[in-house]
């Protein structure tokens, strides 16, 4: 055990302190074409009652590959994907890094405004969407440099009758694809099926190769792009790999470990977790489109074996209180595994209580692919805390100017290893503040490291809110809220929720008296994806200032709204 690195006396035996030099210098392309060739009879995904191979995963990423070269797109180019957890991500996602793109994850409930944002700042000259959405696209493609539109609908991927079913349910019945008109939108089955005929050349692909732009938000609150390397999101599916051996070890012989992945492909836990992580060990991944839809998503749950549920606090909380839990076999569930938001004592403890199966908590960040440190995986009990850096990781505290502190001192949370960023895209100044010497990121977390070399968030330095486990950022918010005449300002703040652990709670100053609560909801709505909208909004006369007029977001959170 080296000095520096207190936490490795935690590791369970079987956990190395370091991933190996071939971990740290390998790139998702490698990964895929190794998991295809080694697993090609194995089940990869399962959406809707229908089984996609790895073979068929190969096949058909290739020839998506094949039909994005056709188009003319570069090696370097970015590629937007669009989509929830249907069978057209993995292979989208496939295609893209098989034939040296750039994968653009984005929410699929952005509004316009946010995703035109996205569009114009990574650049994406293609984008593979979802029909449901394409009316959002309508409405800020000319604005941005998209020039291919690839459409998908739920059913394409599923056979004969069934997928023509669910396509007519979900346009006819449930009517969730509203209008729209994009000239030039090609079907994903047509691109597929036109790669089919055509020849893929194979690129190039090197570990400092760009592979995933995953946009996240800052204290400016504008959107930026963390630039993740195939190097850092391959050392993390390593790290994670390597980290969960203990529960691994459990698994019967011969059976193929399965996860559910709820949570959604596009935002990066699920991502590495899920996908990438995948790739190394032949796992299977059971896509749950929508898991707001509890009943749906148990009813699946309840016809398969797994052993994997990753997910946020508010999701295990939801599942473990619906009526139809304990119509699912929870008995050979290995890891249960808590992140993107803090895990609460009352959802850990009735979640062990119900399947037996401890959550353990981890944490990371966009700009570290996403996981820095986890609570080990034997853990018997919840902890409170976010554990130990994984292999190959450094963790610190540091002061507001960058000087270390020592064990048990409270400071801003920093992190070194092979998943950590390269840099916010195209933006060298935002780079600059959150990386110190010697590659240490500055996370904007506030914590402190015990005598054992676990680590536990007490705050956090940004006014960054936590709704869900995805990052909303009051800048974002009051910036679109001052747009709306008749405010004359606003703040808005986070506010405990037991739902999604923190809620957005608005307070605004009247310009004009007549403007209402439901103009700004409206407004909100239309212009900020729904996890981002104020579940309560305060009006007042003024706002709590410094000395020099800059807003007091601290007074206002120390406030509950019934005494605003």
């Amino acid at each position: 055990m080296t000095a520096d690195r207190p936490w490795l006396a935690a590791y369970p035996k079987e956990v190395p302190a370091d991933i190996s030099e071939v971990e740290l210098n390998s790139t998702l392309v490698d990964l895929l074409e190794s998991a295809f060739e080694r697993f090609a009879d194995r089940t990869a995904h399962h959406f809707m009652g229908c089984d996609m191979s790895y073979a068929q995963w190969q096949t058909d990423s290739r020839a998506l590959a094949a039909s994005l070269q056709a188009l003319g797109l570069q090696k370097g180019d970015r590629v937007a994907i669009m989509l929830p957890n249907v069978l057209q991500y993995p292979l989208a996602a496939a295609a893209i890094i098989r034939a040296g793109y750039v994968v653009v994850n984005v929410n699929p409930l952005y509004t316009a405004r946010e995703l035109e944002h996205q569009l114009k700042d990574s650049g994406s000259k293609a984008i593979f969407i979802l029909e449901n959405f394409a009316h959002v696209l309508q409405a800020c493609k000319s604005k941005t440099a998209v020039q291919h539109v690839v459409l998908c609908a739920m059913g394409d991927r599923l056979p004969g009758l069934k997928g023509a079913l669910v396509n007519f349910v979900v346009r006819h019945v449930k009517k969730m694809v509203p209008n729209f008109s994009l000239d030039g939108a090609m079907r994903f089955n047509d691109l597929l099926q036109r790669g089919r005929g055509l020849v893929f050349k194979p690129v190039t692909v090197t570990p400092d190769d760009v592979a995933v732009l995953q946009y996240t938000g800052g204290t400016t609150g504008v959107s930026k792009g963390a630039t993740l390397l195939h190097r850092n999101l391959a050392a993390n599916a390593a790290q994670s790999e390597i980290w969960n051996l203990p529960v691994m070890n459990r698994l019967p012989a011969g059976e193929q470990f399965t996860m559910v992945c709820a949570l959604p492909l596009y935002h990066i836990f699920a991502f590495t977790i899920g996908m990438v992580k995948q790739l190394r060990g032949g796992d299977r991944l059971l896509l749950i489109p929508n898991p707001r839809d509890l009943p749906a998503m148990l009813k699946t749950l309840s016809k398969h074996r797994f052993h994997g549920f990753p997910a946020v606090n508010t999701l295990f909380n939801a599942v473990a209180n619906h009526p139809d839990f304990d119509k699912v076999d929870w008995s050979h569930l290995l890891l249960s595994l808590g992140g993107g938001m803090a895990v609460q004592s009352g959802t850990a403890k009735l979640w062990l209580d119900k399947t037996g199966c401890p959550i353990c908590e981890g944490y990371g960040l966009s700009e570290t692919s996403p996981s820095a440190s986890c609570n080990p995986v034997d853990s018997k009990a919840y902890s409170g805390n976010i554990g130990v850096p994984i292999p190959s990781t450094w963790m610190k505290v540091v002061d507001d100017d960058g000087r270390d502190l020592p064990t048990g001192e409270v400071g801003e949370l920093c992190i070194k290893g092979p998943q950590v960023m390269s840099g916010y895209w195209q933006r060298p100044d935002e780079t600059a503040k959150v990386m110190l010497p010697g590659n240490w990121f500055r996370s904007g977390d506030v914590g402190f490291m015990d005598d054992k070399g676990f680590f536990k968030i007490v705050d956090r330095k940004k006014d960054m809110i936590l709704v869900s486990g995805f990052n909303v950022y009051p800048n974002e918010i009051e910036d679109v809220v001052s747009t709306l005449p008749g405010v004359l300002e606003c703040a808005a703040v986070g506010v405990p929720d037991e739902r999604t652990g923190e809620a957005v709670c608005l307070y605004v100053v009247k310009s004009n008296p007549g403007l209402t609560e439901e103009a700004v909801r409206k407004h909100c709505r239309d212009n900020l994806t729904a996890y981002k909208n104020p579940t309560t909004v305060v009006f007042r006369t003024e706002l709590p200032k410094t000395p020099v007029g800059k807003i007091l977001r601290r007074l206002l959170r120390e406030e509950s709204p019934a005494k605003a």
